[in-house]
Order: structure tokens, then sequence, then C-alpha cells
């Protein structure tokens, strides 16, 4: 007998169905985190757990054949399998504020064909924002198409987004406002849709990027390296930190956005 095969339709339905439902699940840990510590991380553990295992026993009942990231998975083999699907999902991101309360969270989910991005998602449960996109599609915010702003010079209503610790490695003639939010993909996510206008981002692997990588492409941004070289995410499927900065908005501002950034030593 042949093996069952799937369209890409059964695929986002599965990833739409599956991330509303790790959502309500993570719901029952937000915000719980003890109050008289400043991270609790057994909470944070045992929620991401949970979250993977449930994810996993959604995926192999559905799709027993497709295979899961995990970070020592490294494929060099192209399949005409149902194995050559990969899932790429992130339990939570934005633990500091998960656990703290914050709204600003959230779980995503990419999916990959041997090699070649096909899906992205990320689900923000406690605001109830869900971005998503196929690679080379429009981009969206549930039903609404999004897209990144104009290439319009950065101005005193510009929005920069950052990492928390950009302070210790940068100082800034940027002319906006910057701002950390505590969440990589919503900042990723918020300039997809035009609501923020740049972004640097630090300590991040292929697991965290995957699925934001998709949804700022089909809305029409892209993730740069600070030197100006291009950034390819697929060199980082051994699942290690990617080494350095990255930027992350309109390719037309990058060259006045790197301009407006000078390490310090």
């Amino acid at each position: 007998m042949s093996k069952k095969t799937h369209g890409i339709e059964d695929l986002i339905q599965f990833a739409m169905d599956v991330i509303h439902n790790s959502g309500e699940k993570a719901l029952s840990y937000y915000g719980k985190g003890k109050p008289h510590i400043k991270f609790d991380e057994n909470l944070v553990t045992e929620a991401e757990l949970n979250l993977t295992e449930f994810f996993c026993d959604q995926l192999y009942s559905h799709f027993p054949e497709h295979l899961v990231f995990k970070d020592n998975l490294e494929l060099t083999d192209y399949s005409h399998e149902e194995n050559r699907y990969l899932w790429i999902f992130d339990p939570i991101d934005g633990v500091a504020n998960f656990q703290a309360g914050i709204p600003i969270w959230g779980m995503s989910l990419a999916l990959i064909e041997n090699f070649w991005p096909v899906f992205g998602a990320f689900y923000m449960p406690a605001t109830g924002d869900l971005f998503h996109a196929q690679a080379d599609k429009e981009a969206f915010r549930g039903n609404e198409k999004i897209r990144i702003s104009s290439s319009e010079p950065f101005n005193d209503e510009s929005l920069l987004l950052t990492y928390s610790r950009f302070h210790n490695y940068y100082s800034s003639t940027f002319p906006g406002k910057i701002r950390a939010l505590g969440c990589t993909s919503a900042h990723i996510c918020y300039i997809a849709m035009g609501r923020a206008d740049a972004a640097v981002i630090s300590n991040e692997s292929f697991q965290d990027l995957a699925a934001a990588r998709v949804i700022i492409e089909a809305a029409g941004g892209k993730i740069f390296k600070t030197d100006g070289s291009e950034f390819f995410l697929n060199e980082h499927l051994n699942g290690e930190r990617i080494k350095g900065h990255l930027l992350v908005g309109n390719p037309d501002n990058f060259t006045e956005l790197k301009d407006y950034l000078q390490k310090i030593s």
C-alpha cells in the first residue's frame, strides 16, 4: 500500500490548530511564577517540557513520519518521503514576561521541507495575536494582511526594538525611540506589521528564528548581519547560538540603520 501524503493546506491547518491548543495550555502556567524571586526557572522548565510533549504527541498522531527539530539534528540528505518535513516548535519566547504575567510572550511553529521554509506562525495567547505566513506569499495577523513600514528615512517617531543589554554593546544616534519588550519573535512580528521600524537581536538560535524569518520575509522585511553581509538561517541548523548581533527591518533602510549604531569597544 502506498503511504498517505498530505497537501500544504492540511499541514497549515494542523499548524494553526496545534499552536492555538498549545497556547491554551500555556495560559495555565502564565503569570504563576513565584512572586518572591525574580525568575521562576522551575515554572518555565515545567511549562516548556509539557508544551513540547503536547506538540510532539499531536504531530506524531497526525503525521508519524514527520521530523521534529532538536538541537543535535542536522539534515544532510534530500528526501521524497514524508520525512522531508521538519517541524520547529519553540514553546515559549519571552520567558521572563511569561512567568511574571507580562503579556508580551508567545510560541512559534515553523515547517521546512528539505531545507526550504514552508510556513511560520507566532501566537501570543495572552493578547490573542496570531502572526502567520507561507514562504514567498503574504503575511497575516489573524485574517489581516500585514506589511513592513515604508523605506522613508528614520525620524523622531521611528521605533527601534532591541534586546535587554543593548546599552552595554552600542552607543546610538538613532533619532527615534528605542525599546526592549523582552520577546524577539514579537519584536520581529511588530516590524512585519509596521508597528515598529527595525530591531537589533542577539543570542538567538535556529529554533528561535525559524518561524519569525518566514513572517518577516513574507511582509517584505529581512534579517541581516550587522557587518552588512547576508544572513542565512539554515547555516545554524546545528542548534547552537548564533554568534554576533543581527538587524531586522526594511532592506532599503539597512545602511542607514547600521550607521546609527556604534559598537562600544
